[in-house]
């Protein structure tokens, strides 16, 4: 227990020092919660086929609590009522590799949850002609039918330069003593480095984008002795058969080419072929994808819709197959 200071508002017995009791008993629950949030999280990335380094999850101490719950800004307390106030008690953060995938993590969770407050702090941070902090905060809730509502998360969306420069800034700030005089001094070295971040980022992307427009449809150079599709080669396909779409995990081309294989298709001309009957616009206006899918799932839709229940019934989506009947009902429904 995090002791309350008579100076603190309320002094003992306080609303502070109530507020403080009152998460000490709370916070052992919602250890369990972070882990939820941190697997649902991930299976809907997983499943959107965006790109991501990491999702992670921490549920905030008592101590930072009660730091947090004892803030005040000028003549007032930073939170009336801290239980309600402070939104960050679950904290989920997710690391992503360029700046349009952020986005489309944000649009993701906007989609598949309630989001109660969405703050680009990248943009508000630009707004000022400044250069600094860049993150994306979204805070979202979950209702789960038939059970207890779930307390709402805190998602920290940022590239791992955005959050390199965060952590690196965090650490120099709060747990470092800076001497007064070298304070402008750091702070304009600070303002650099985002701006050069920034820059980085931005080329980043570039590259990912330039290289997803030069990569060939077909490639040549399997493996004749592994009949599955190398992900590799895999990869370099979808970017041209989908060269709309983003680039997906690493390890997502090689699940995908175990359904391949599956479906007996082991050759890039095969999978063209195949995909030659299949009508990617209706696809995209029958699922109404509110974010960019990648390039795994686009692939993985059109797979779908060709098989079916057939596609639904291989070993390798044994645990996602609620999942792709919902899909498939979809895929199966007109539009009007």
């Amino acid at each position: 227990m995090v002791p309350v200071t008579e100076n603190q508002q309320g002094g003992p017995g306080g609303p502070v020092q109530a507020a403080v009791q009152a998460y000490a008993e709370l916070q052992p629950q919602l250890g369990p919660v972070t882990v939820s949030y941190v697997e649902l999280i991930t299976q809907l990335l997983d499943d959107a086929g965006i790109n991501y380094l990491s999702v992670t999850g921490r549920t905030k101490s008592v101590a930072s609590f009660a730091a947090k719950a004892n803030r005040s800004r000028p003549g007032t307390p930073a939170h009336d009522e801290p239980l309600i106030g402070i939104t960050d008690q679950v904290g989920i953060r997710v690391i992503t590799y360029v700046l349009a995938d952020v986005a489309a993590v944000a649009d993701l969770l906007s989609d598949q949850m309630v989001v109660l407050d969405d703050r680009d702090m990248a943009a508000e941070t630009a707004n000022k002609g400044s250069f600094g902090y860049s993150s994306r905060h979204v805070l979202v809730d979950l209702v789960v039918p038939g059970q207890e509502r779930i307390r709402p998360a805190s998602v920290q969306i940022r590239t791992v330069l955005q959050h390199a420069w965060a952590e690196f800034e965090h650490d120099i700030r709060y747990k470092g003593t800076i001497p007064e005089e070298y304070v402008p001094d750091l702070d304009r070295r600070f303002t650099l480095a985002a701006g050069l971040l920034e820059l980085a980022d931005r080329e980043f992307s570039e590259i990912r984008d330039r290289l997803q427009a030069a990569t060939p449809k077909h490639r040549d150079g399997e493996d004749p002795g592994d009949p599955r599709l190398s992900a590799q080669d895999l990869a370099s396909f979808l970017s041209g058969q989908y060269s709309d779409a983003g680039w997906s995990r690493t390890d997502h081309y090689s699940w995908i080419a175990g359904l391949l294989l599956e479906l007996g298709i082991t050759s890039l001309e095969e999978l063209a072929g195949l995909l030659t009957s299949v009508d990617s616009g209706v696809i995209n206006e029958r699922l109404a994808y509110k974010y960019p899918p990648g390039a795994v799932r686009r692939l993985d839709d059109a797979l779908l819709a060709v098989f079916g229940q057939g596609y639904v019934d291989l070993h390798g989506n044994a645990h996602r197959v609620e999942m792709l009947h919902s899909r498939l009902e979809k895929l199966r429904t007109e539009s009007d």
